[in-house]
């Protein structure tokens, strides 16, 4: 079965989108629709901003939305046959799995995305907090050395695969948990410019400001199912789930291992870059990980689908 996957903060980079925009009539239509459901130029932003403004949480958020369901409906456009039977999405690219799904339309979408990104851009002003990427230590091991942290919050945020997790709480709970995970081992603990942090409980004013966006949608059950950040399963009280995931750890390993178990074994990642497909490798490397970010790379996973 054929899954299609969507990142999120982080994958962003200048320039991301601009080939299809330029080559594909359907990716060009998305970031029309995106501007005018949300005022921004968003070819602009993609395209014109260097790595510090698209870096800036509700550039990055809005850019990602954008491009991801840009490549979405390349991808369809170049294999109109194609079944997919299931989609999730890493963080914020969960709204661009729920509109591709059909559970929203793109603008519904957008607009949810714009209010997330303004949320989580003030986050750090409401309630400071700091994340951080471990790298080389298993789940277990950092949860162990968290429980030992006194001076605040300190949780998982991210569990992307094996031996790449990521930590989110407050700043002082945050740096004393970076030398308890040094001294338990860790290859790395990277500090990450963010302006909160996110998918901790620090985030629960947000959520709950996000909720208030979420329950004016109504998000249809018909639609393909999207596997949640926050439970691993096919979700479906989505205004529920949305708000969880902004205070709750993004699940992705079980997420896939979830999908995988399911029966899907190929993963199609739509957006920019292939930060997701290069954890499904460190998660089932026999399963296999296809991408779209241009024309290009659409073409070869055609070509890729074609050979079954």
């Amino acid at each position: 079965m054929i899954a299609v996957v969507f990142p999120g903060q982080g994958s962003q980079k200048p320039g991301m989108g601009h080939e299809l925009f330029e080559h594909n009539t359907f990716a060009r239509q998305v970031f029309d629709q995106v501007e005018n459901a949300t005022g921004i130029n968003v070819a602009d932003l993609c395209f014109n901003s260097d790595e510090e403004k698209l870096r800036q949480t509700q550039n990055a958020q809005l850019a990602l939305y954008t491009c991801s369901l840009a490549a979405f409906y390349a991808l369809k456009d170049c294999c109109p046959s194609l079944k997919i039977s299931g989609m999730a999405g890493h963080s914020v690219g969960e709204y661009a799995a729920l509109a591709a799904a059909g559970a929203v339309s793109l603008e519904t979408g957008a607009k949810l995305v714009q209010k997330r990104g303004d949320i989580m851009a003030r986050a750090g002003e409401l309630r400071p907090g700091a994340m951080a990427a471990v790298l080389g230590l298993e789940r277990a091991d950092i949860e162990s050395a968290l429980g030992e942290v006194k001076n605040g919050v300190a949780v998982i945020a991210n569990d992307n695969c094996p031996g790449q997790l990521v930590i989110s709480g407050d700043r002082d709970a945050i740096a004393e948990a970076t030398g308890l995970l040094n001294e338990r081992g860790a290859r790395r603990v990277l500090p990450l410019n963010v302006s909160g942090a996110f998918h901790s409980p620090l985030m629960e004013d947000s959520a709950e400001a996000m909720r208030v966006a979420l329950d004016q949608v109504n998000f249809h059950t018909d639609a393909t199912p999207v596997y949640s950040n926050v439970t691993t399963e096919p979700g479906s009280d989505w205004p529920e789930l949305l708000e969880q995931q902004l205070k709750s750890p993004v699940l992705w390993t079980g997420t896939m291992e979830r999908m995988i178990a399911d029966g899907f074994d190929t993963f199609i990642e739509c957006g920019s870059g292939e930060v997701l497909i290069g954890l499904l490798r460190r998660i089932d490397k026999d399963k296999r990980g296809l991408r779209v970010i241009d024309t290009a790379t659409c073409d070869e996973t055609k070509a890729a689908l074609e050979m079954n």
